[in-house]
This record gives structure tokens, C-alpha cells and sequence, in this order.
């Protein structure tokens, strides 16, 4: 059953966070599954993390059908799918149950700066926990 950590985002940057876990998990050593929206949220992300940090090299790969993955250390994805078999899932998008349950860390968003996003995430959290996961606030 994996970790469920919440990121308390009070602002609309999400984008920066997804960059900074997906940094983070990459340089301990884990693979990194992002899941977005749709293929545009995907590749504007793609061409963010070339240049969100100008003194880090995040190595990444969007998972566009065209490419092989397998190898990739950090992928970017805009369906249910773990093509570089990621045990870190950082969802730029809610995902199912049961999607979350073959990684071993999953990260979610509960975007405060927003009632109706804010309430959105309380949702996902009381499911979880119904689901027996438990989430917390990271």
C-alpha cells in the first residue's frame, strides 16, 4: 500500500512542484511517473522542466506514444498508464484508487488557493483514507 502525502499549494504553481518532487526523488535514485491533465498540460510541462531550474538537470521524457520510456527516470504522462514502472507517482491530476496503488509513494495536491479545488482535494482525502490508505499533509 503506498505513502499518501498531500502538498498544500497556496498559490498557482504547481507546476514548480511538480518540477522540485519529480528533482528530488530523481536524485535519490527512484523513478518518477507525473500524470497530467491532457498531451498540452504534458508538453508544456515537458519544455518547463528543461528550464525551471537553471542549475539542475532533470532527465525526463514524455510519454507521447512515440517514444520508448522504459528506461526513463522521470516521465510525464496524461493517462493511467506507469511506462518507465515509476515507484514514485506525482499526480498533476487526480488518478484512480486503484491506479495509486502499484506505486510505493504517490504525491496529490490539495490547492488551497481555490474553494472548489480545495474542497476537490478534502474528497480525495476522506477517499483514501476510506480506501485504506493514509494520507497525509507534506
Amino acid at each position: 500500500m503506498p505513502e499518501v502525502r498531500f502538498v498544500k499549494l497556496e498559490r498557482e504553481e504547481k507546476a514548480l512542484h511538480l518540477c522540485r518532487l519529480a528533482d528530488e526523488h530523481f536524485l535519490s535514485g527512484s523513478r518518477v511517473l507525473i500524470v497530467v491533465d491532457d498531451q498540452n498540460r504534458a508538453v508544456t510541462l515537458d519544455r518547463f522542466m528543461w528550464v525551471w531550474d537553471k542549475g539542475s538537470f532533470l532527465p525526463h521524457s514524455l510519454d507521447n506514444g512515440s517514444v520508448d520510456c522504459l528506461d526513463e527516470p522521470v516521465v510525464i504522462s496524461s493517462g493511467e498508464h506507469n511506462p518507465n514502472q515509476a515507484d514514485v507517482l506525482i499526480m498533476g491530476t487526480p488518478c484512480s484508487v486503484e491506479f495509486i496503488a502499484h506505486f510505493n509513494l504517490v504525491y496529490d495536491f490539495a490547492e488551497t488557493y481555490d474553494p472548489g479545488l480545495a474542497e476537490a482535494a478534502r474528497v480525495r482525502f476522506r477517499s483514501y483514507r476510506s480506501h485504506g490508505y493514509k494520507p497525509a499533509m507534506h
